[in-house]
């Protein structure tokens, strides 16, 4: 018998894909030269056809506070459950959150 695989991207097929109209180059290249300060809040929504920075799958979706920047990707922090988070994204992977 098989052992399952436990990669970062199981049972995320319908988590990461994408509609019809989506697919293909990415879609602003303004949202790339945006440039996130300290204290933003962003969305973390997986562009799952740039695997550079790609955060985890369970983080799809999430609102997180920009603490940093590493190079040219973001430190964002983030609670899961009880626990704070730091990860390293992308921001190909982050929306601006507007409230």
């Amino acid at each position: 018998m098989v052992s399952h695989s436990k990669g970062n991207r199981t049972r995320s097929r319908n988590l990461l894909k994408k509609s019809p109209r989506e697919r293909g180059a990415i879609p602003s290249l303004s949202s790339l030269m945006y440039d996130y300060k300290p204290g933003d809040k962003v969305i973390i929504k997986i562009n799952s056809s740039i695997h550079n920075g790609m955060p985890h799958r369970r983080f799809q979706g999430r609102v997180a506070e920009v603490v940093g920047k590493r190079g040219r990707a973001y430190e964002l922090k983030l609670r899961v459950g009880n626990k704070e988070k730091l990860i390293i994204v992308r921001p190909e992977h982050l929306r601006l959150f507007k409230q």
